[in-house]
């Protein structure tokens, strides 16, 4: 096997997107994974895709908080309380993926991530009307949810994911 190779799958047959391997047989055929973007990352998508990470780390944060407030705090209701820690965890892993996609210049991406952004309103909208400091996190999350669904729609960015624009 030459250096660098991918090595064999099931059947002998695997390789680089594009370039050509052997079947086994001495037969060649080109692989079918398509290539992958080239050029530089647009900032626009750089941007989208560090601010749903943020989002996911944020939400990840949050889980391990509640979690830790029900096995280790008083809560009102440990059960419900690492329930729900385990719910937000679990929820963390969407914009993270999406944001690993994102920077990753994957096509499929862009719709998790745009979900997140459109769930994050009415969180927001909770946020400002729980009073306090809460108001300060709901601003913030409704401005970051703005800008990175702006961010996403922007022709550069849709351009660089491999979308184009319908006829």
């Amino acid at each position: 096997m030459q250096a660098g190779a991918a090595k064999a799958g099931p059947g002998g047959k695997s390789g680089k997107a594009g370039k050509p391997v052997a079947d086994g047989k001495g037969a060649k055929r080109a692989a079918t994974a398509a290539p992958g973007p080239s050029g530089p990352r647009p900032a626009r998508l750089s941007a989208a895709a560090v601010l749903t990470a943020v989002e996911g780390v944020a939400l990840a944060a949050l889980g391990v908080y509640m979690l830790i407030e029900g096995l280790a705090g008083s809560p009102d209701s440990p059960r419900q309380a690492e329930m729900g820690g385990l719910t937000v965890l679990a929820l963390a892993v969407l914009p993270l993926v999406a944001a690993r996609g994102l920077w990753l210049r994957r096509r499929w991406s862009r719709g998790p991530s745009l979900i997140t952004q459109i769930v994050a309103f009415p969180v927001a909208w909770t946020l400002i009307n729980g009073g306090g400091a809460l108001i300060a996190a709901g601003i913030g999350l409704a401005v970051v949810a703005i800008a990175v669904l702006g961010l996403l729609v922007n022709p550069t960015a849709t351009e660089a994911l491999g979308i184009a624009p319908r006829d």
